[in-house]
């Protein structure tokens, strides 16, 4: 039988726990989908942990993994190498069940088809992390030529959002931990700093926020926008109001807007710069999916780079 990681309630990395799954027929519109590989996201750990609520009366059962990379087995286009994310899938909406599990069932209109050589661990390195900065960045506009800064630098979205940045064609400061700089520097990155400096930069992706916001903020110069996709360091900030009269932007991105039509879009762009040879997947580590608590319990001590992929 096919299994899944279910939660029966929240709490740490031990609520995770693989159980056999019946697979009920197929609606119209839908496809089902082998799992090749789900990536891990912060917003799973948030979810476990209970510090997301799920919106559903009754959250119990829940499959985390908000994102998929797999072949469809049923349905429309079977045989094609897809992959899925949001659009209800996992995360607070829980209206499917999540990435998670060997067969995963989604609406046919909101995957987007991958080339056939194109390698489904590296796709799934990239996926939302990749939507996420792909989408967070055009906040910022034209990036040729401008000093952009990354916050979270050597997590998923963080990296991935650096290396598109240098991509197109940004000098680009990570804003990181110590002891990244080594992987950090392999993505193109001109620096790697703990905290940027005031007036440095025309523009900022954070995935942070928390304490580090406000030096964000004055690390803009005047007329600079700042685009926050995240806030793993808290989502209370502050900030002296005198910076809005500087002209800056503070705007942001959620992938809970994500449709069929801008995934696809969204993952056409980021595949044809890897085509091009301008972009790199990001590192990644593989669990099996039975050891999905591992795989949380390694991200919670922050003992890894760039993405946590969970494959069958």
């Amino acid at each position: 039988m096919p299994r899944a990681v279910v939660m029966r309630a929240f709490g740490g990395p031990e609520v995770l726990r693989v159980e056999d799954i019946a697979l009920p027929p197929l609606p119209p519109g839908d496809v089902r989908i082998r799992m090749l590989a789900a990536a891990i996201n912060h917003s799973d750990l948030e979810v476990r942990t209970g510090a997301w609520p799920i919106r559903r009366a009754d959250p119990f059962p829940y499959v985390p993994g908000l994102e998929v990379v797999g072949e469809v087995i049923e349905g429309s286009g079977s045989g094609r190498r897809v992959i899925t994310m949001m659009q209800g899938l996992g995360g607070v909406r829980g209206e499917r069940a999540g990435g998670y599990q060997d067969i995963v069932t989604v609406a046919e209109g909101v995957v987007a088809e991958l080339p056939a050589d194109a390698d489904p661990l590296a796709a799934a390195a990239l996926g939302l992390a990749a939507v996420t900065a792909h989408q967070g960045l055009a906040q910022l506009g034209a990036l040729a030529g401008k000093r952009v800064g990354v916050t979270g630098a050597a997590g998923g979205v963080g990296s991935v959002a650096c290396a598109l940045a240098v991509a197109r064609g940004a000098t680009v400061t990570a804003i990181a931990r110590p002891g990244n700089e080594t992987y950090l520097t392999s993505l193109g990155v001109a620096r790697v700093v703990a905290r940027p400096e005031p007036r440095s930069l025309d523009g900022v992706l954070d995935t942070v926020a928390g304490p580090l916001f406000e030096p964000e903020v004055e690390a803009l110069v005047d007329g600079g926008r700042l685009s926050v996709v995240g806030a793993m360091g808290g989502d209370r900030v502050g900030l002296t109001i005198w910076e809005l009269l500087r002209g800056i932007v503070l705007t942001g991105y959620s992938s809970e807007t994500l449709d069929g039509s801008a995934l696809r879009a969204a993952i056409s762009d980021v595949l044809a710069l890897v085509c091009e040879g301008r972009l790199a997947a990001p590192k990644y580590t593989t669990f099996p999916l039975a050891r999905a608590a591992d795989a949380h319990a390694l991200i919670e001590q922050r003992g890894v780079q760039g993405r946590v992929l969970l494959v069958p």
